[in-house]
Parts: C-alpha cells; sequence; structure tokens
C-alpha cells in the first residue's frame, strides 16, 4: 500500500506544531513566535487500524509563493499531493486565517478546517460559528485547543473519515482576467504561474481577501474585546522598549552567573574524585602507563572539565531563554531592532535569528530561514557569529570574575551583558558595511506578527531545553572534547618538555604578540575549532604541559602564573567574541548557502573584526 500523506498547514504562529506533536508523540519544538518552523517534517499518525504520514508543513500567509516558506508549502500542496491537507486557522483571528485556507481549498484534493485557539478566542469575545463556517466552505471544520489533548480526538475521528470521501473543488471567483486564463486548465499551476507577475497577483490577492471578509463577516461575532496588549505599549515603544530589553537580558544573565558557580565547583570536585578512582581502578588492572594517562588526563580531564563549565550555565540559561520564546517577548524584540537593522540595510527578522544564536550560532544560521529577502538572509547568516553563543559564556564568565571585578555576580553580569552589547552593535556595523559592499540593496518590508501572550507550560520548557538544547550541545562538545583531549595530551607528551604543543605554541607567538594574545590562546581557539566550550581547558592543558586540569580556581591560577594580565584576559575575551564559528557552524553555513566562498566568508568576517580590535587594545594598553 502507497503512502498516505497528509498535510499539516496553516498560518505562522496557529498551533501547527503543538497539534503536529500531540497527534504524532512527536517533540518537534514549538514556540510562541513567527517563523518557528522552517521546514517540513514528516511523522506516522496512526488513527485507528490505519497509519499515515502526517506532515507539518512551513507555517505561510499566501500561497503564491515569494518567501521560503511559502515555496516550501506551496510546491508540497502541489508536487507531493497529499491525500489530505488540514488547515489550522486561529480561532481569535479567523479572517487572517481565511485566506490561505481559500488558497489552500483550491489545490487540495480533500481538506479539513482546524480551527484552534479557541480558548484564547474566547477570552478576546471572539466566537465563531462552525457550523455556518462548514457550511459555507463545504468541507469538515473542526474546533480544538491544541495544548488540550482530548480535544484533538474528533479532529482524528474526522481525519480518518474524511480520507475516503470525495469532496467538491472549491474555487475562488477571480476576475474576468484571471478566469480567462485558468479556464479549462490546471488552476492550481495556473495561479501559481499567473501570480509571477505583479498585476495578476495583485489581482488574485485582492480576490482572496475580498472573500475572506466576507466570509468572516458571516461566521465570526465579537463582544467586547479586552485590551490585552496594553503592556506592548512599553516593550515596543522607543523610551522603553530599548531599557526593558536590555534589563531582560541582563536578569537572565545575571541569573545565569550567579547560579552557575556553585554547581560548577561542586561538579569539578565530583570529576576531580572521579577521575582518581578511575586511575585506581585502572591500576588495579595493570593499565599500562602510557595508557592511563591517556585516558585520565587527557580524555577523561578534558571531557568532564567541559562538562563541568558548561552544564550550569546552560541549565540555567537555555530555560530562561525559552521562556522568552513561550510567553510571546522575541517577536517584541524584532520589532523593536526592525528599525536599526532597516538602518543598516537588513530587517527586523534578523533581530530573532541573532537571539538563537545566543544559544547556538549554528541554530541561528538554520533560524535564518524565516527571512524572505535572499540578500537579507546572507547578512544575517553572515553576522550571526558576531552575537556570543552559550558555548562562549563560561570563558567570559570566568575571565569577567578573575580579571575585572570581586564584587559578586552582579557587576559580572553587568560587564557579560556589555559583551553581548557590543556584539549587537558589531551585528549593526557588519550589517551595513556588506549591504553598501557584497550585498547592495535595499532593506525589503516583511509583515511580523505580535503574537498573544501566553502562559508558558513549565513541562514544555523543561522537554524542550533538556531534549533540544542542553543535549543537543552537550553531545555535540562531549564528541570532540575527548578525541581534542587526546590528540592535546599526545601532542604535550611528544618530545619530551620541549614537546610539539609546546613547539606549537612558541612559533605562535610572535604573531599572536600583536594581538595581545600569546601562543598558547591563539593555538587553543585553532584546535578548539570543533566547539568554544574546549578553549579555555585547551589553553590550561597547555600551560601545564599535558597535565591534569584543575578546579575554576587552579584554573584561574594557572593562567596567572603563566603572565596573564587584565590586557591579556581582555584580548582573549575579546577574540573569543569575534573569531570563526564553530566547526558545526561553518557546517551549517555550506548547507545552508551551499557555498563554500560564503563559508569561507563568515570565518573570515568575525575574525578579521577580532584581531582589528585585539590589535588596537594592543596598541591602547
Amino acid at each position: 500500500m502507497s503512502e498516505i500523506k497528509v498535510a499539516l498547514a496553516g498560518n505562522p504562529n496557529v498551533g501547527k506544531s503543538t497539534i503536529f506533536n500531540a497527534l504524532t508523540g512527536q517533540n518537534r519544538h514549538t514556540g510562541n513566535w513567527t517563523g518557528k518552523t522552517v521546514d517540513g517534517a514528516g511523522a506516522p499518525l496512526v488513527l485507528d487500524d490505519l497509519t499515515v504520514t502526517l506532515y507539518d508543513i512551513p507555517g505561510t500567509y499566501s500561497l503564491i509563493s515569494r518567501s521560503k516558506e511559502e515555496t516550501v508549502a506551496c510546491d508540497f500542496l502541489i508536487n507531493e499531493k497529499p491525500d489530505l491537507t488540514v488547515v489550522v486557522c486561529d480561532g481569535s483571528s479567523l479572517e487572517r486565517s481565511l485566506p490561505f485556507l481559500l488558497q489552500t481549498l483550491e489545490l487540495s484534493k480533500r481538506t479539513v478546517v482546524c480551527v484552534n485557539l479557541l480558548d484564547e478566542a474566547k477570552r478576546k469575545g471572539v466566537f465563531i460559528d462552525l457550523k455556518r463556517l462548514e457550511k459555507i466552505l463545504q468541507v469538515p471544520v473542526v474546533g480544538v485547543c491544541a495544548r488540550n489533548k482530548k480535544s484533538l480526538v474528533t479532529l482524528k475521528n474526522t481525519l480518518k473519515q474524511t480520507l475516503f470521501e470525495k469532496q467538491a473543488p472549491f474555487n475562488i471567483t477571480y476576475p474576468d482576467l484571471i478566469e480567462k486564463n485558468i479556464e479549462n486548465k490546471n488552476r492550481a499551476e495556473c495561479l501559481k504561474e499567473l501570480s509571477k507577475n505583479d498585476e495578476y497577483s495583485d489581482l488574485i490577492a485582492k480576490s482572496v481577501i475580498t472573500e475572506a471578509q466576507t466570509i468572516a463577516g458571516e461566521c465570526v461575532s465579537f463582544k467586547k474585546e479586552q485590551n490585552r496588549f496594553l503592556i506592548d505599549k512599553y516593550l515596543t515603544s522607543k523610551a522603553f522598549g530599548y531599557p526593558i530589553m536590555l534589563g531582560l537580558v541582563f536578569l537572565v544573565l545575571w541569573l545565569t552567573v550567579s547560579g552557575a558557580n556553585y554547581p560548577s565547583r561542586a561538579l569539578e570536585a565530583l570529576f576531580s574524585q572521579l577521575v582518581a578512582y578511575i586511575k585506581t581502578g585502572l591500576l588495579a588492572i595493570n593499565c599500562p602507563p602510557t595508557l592511563l594517562c591517556l585516558l585520565a588526563d587527557g580524555i577523561l580531564a578534558t571531557t568532564f572539565r567541559v562538562v563541568s563549565v558548561m552544564l550550569p550555565p546552560m541549565t540555567i540559561f537555555f530555560p530562561l531563554f525559552t521562556l522568552l520564546e513561550e510567553i510571546g517577548y522575541l517577536p517584541r524584540i524584532a520589532y523593536n531592532l526592525d528599525r536599526p537593522f532597516k538602518c543598516c540595510g537588513s530587517c527586523g527578522k534578523q533581530a530573532l535569528t541573532m537571539c538563537m544564536g545566543l544559544g547556538c550560532n549554528a541554530v541561528g544560521v538554520t533560524g535564518c530561514r524565516i527571512i524572505d529577502s535572499d540578500r537579507e538572509r546572507l547578512i544575517a547568516i553572515l553576522t550571526n557569529s558576531l552575537v556570543p553563543c552559550n558555548g562562549k559564556f563560561p570563558t567570559l564568565i570566568l575571565l569577567i570574575g578573575t580579571f575585572f571585578t570581586v564584587s559578586g555576580s552582579f557587576l559580572n553580569a553587568l560587564i557579560l551583558t556589555g559583551f553581548i552589547v557590543v556584539g549587537v552593535l558589531a551585528t549593526f556595523l557588519v550589517s551595513k558595511l556588506l549591504s553598501v559592499t557584497l550585498l547592495k540593496g535595499k532593506p525589503s518590508a516583511f509583515a511580523l506578527e505580535l503574537p498573544p501572550y501566553r502562559p508558558p507550560s513549565l513541562s514544555k520548557i523543561i522537554v524542550s531545553t533538556v531534549t533540544e538544547k542542553i543535549l543537543s550541545v552537550l553531545s555535540r562538545a562531549l564528541c570532540v572534547s575527548a578525541p581534542a583531549g587526546a590528540v592535546i595530551w599526545i601532542l604535550s607528551n611528544v618530545g619530551g618538555s620541549a614537546n610539539l604543543l609546546s613547539r606549537l605554541a612558541d612559533l605562535l607567538t610572535p604573531f599572536a604578540s600583536l594581538f595581545g594574545l600569546d601562543g598558547a590562546i591563539f593555538l587553543a581557539f585553532i584546535i578548539g575549532i570543533p566547539a568554544n566550550e574546549i578553549v579555555l581547558p585547551i589553553i590550561v592543558m597547555i600551560y601545564l604541559g599535558g597535565g591534569v586540569m584543575g578546579d575554576t580556581d587552579g584554573t584561574a591560577q594557572i593562567l596567572l602564573q603563566n603572565g596573564w594580565q587584565f590586557k591579556t584576559a581582555l584580548c582573549t575575551m575579546v577574540f573569543s567574541l569575534f573569531h570563526f564559528p564553530c566547526a558545526t557552524t561553518l557546517l551549517t553555513v555550506k548547507k545552508e548557502t551551499n557555498s563554500i566562498k560564503w563559508t569561507v566568508l563568515s570565518a573570515l568576517i568575525p575574525t578579521a573584526l577580532g584581531l582589528t580590535l585585539c590589535f588596537l587594545i594592543n596598541l591602547i594598553f
């Protein structure tokens, strides 16, 4: 039996991915902002004794394909020809969802309309006559609340029933000029081709919107709507928007800095004892000394050090960041930053991808798919690594605490916030330079929806944070830290006192000294390209000549003993902020751009900026 395809389609931010997860048992990351789903995903859906494949396609407002999301959605519905299309609509704003629904009705063999967010619609005083809507459209209409899985039972029953029914084609009434061009032809293919012409595209859009307004007028009624967006007068205002935004960033970082200190030390002590026990065990089985040191002092010491340094900040930062996603604050950041990004030749959606980059630059690069313009998407990709990812936080936090202040986590978080602001300003600067040189052009217009504020789901935050962020980043770091520890230990133990690692560091010292660094620091950044998390442990291992890594206090002491001063720490932090992205991010850039040129440039831009700033700092100090 051939695959039965069911497509889940609709506008952005109407709960498609939440419904997809609830129906299929998947854990696809959802968020309260536009563009969370940037590519299709398929999973089996069991309908009693029948199994079909449910595809969650990107959210879009139209099938007149211009953006990448529109193209993916349109091509899937036309080329894949799903057996059934489920169009998810926003019950609190049905008129906005109807244009896409009407276009989908023309393309699909069978359609089921799923009106979601009815609980939210009720709170806003919006009431929908589902029976009347079903009569007008002549297709099944089901009302649900996606977060309540019980309400999806009716939807599943309707899907199975509709799969074996024949539906009459639904045709929108277009002006005579359009109708003559699609008469006796495949309407879907003709409309797709006609939409490439601006004149025809405007006529098609006008017809769809007019019909949507008529249907909404017949099916939707309103009571007095409460003003639930009063808070946006402050969050998106010129006077308060930026201070509140900076305040929230500072709060997240302060909680991360202050909360991560004690767990990090506890993990360091635990792992130190664990390494000692492992050594004892290896000695008991007569493990060769060289192999014992390679395993314990190289692989395990590096791996445990990475975990103890990066895990506590991640377990604090990622849930807080996900909380901002869930309540719907990220689109407000994009709104606030739209104007400065436009001045730089880009658009406000870049702010969303920049925020994603704070967690992981590779994720931020992938998120750039939500940007419609190819030129602006490239700008966002090339500048994403200018904001520090979570992997850089442990290094920045330790160096701030050691060389900048002794006044506790409040000032540490304030300084870390300052570094992030510097990264944002660098993003503006480089975006502007790219928009007037390699990627010339005017900023394009875009529609950005400010979603309603929604209460976060604690269980959802925990699950998505652990499975999609912490475990993903941690596994990536572990995959590279173990072999990196082995390589570094081998290099540091080949050649006796004048080992190969020391020789390489000494060879790089004259060049690195121009930028306020030493050869060990510069070599650590090169060797640490697999993951930013292992740069500082590598520096320590080079200084120790392959010895065992100490705790955080020991690391600070080792740095001081090797000639580190305030200038050294500042240059290291600046270069940590601005240097070539990790290998995962570079591979992601290659995948997204399909270009060696742009991949190389994504590495050269931050590195050139970092070296320039370090050179100036070295001259000044």
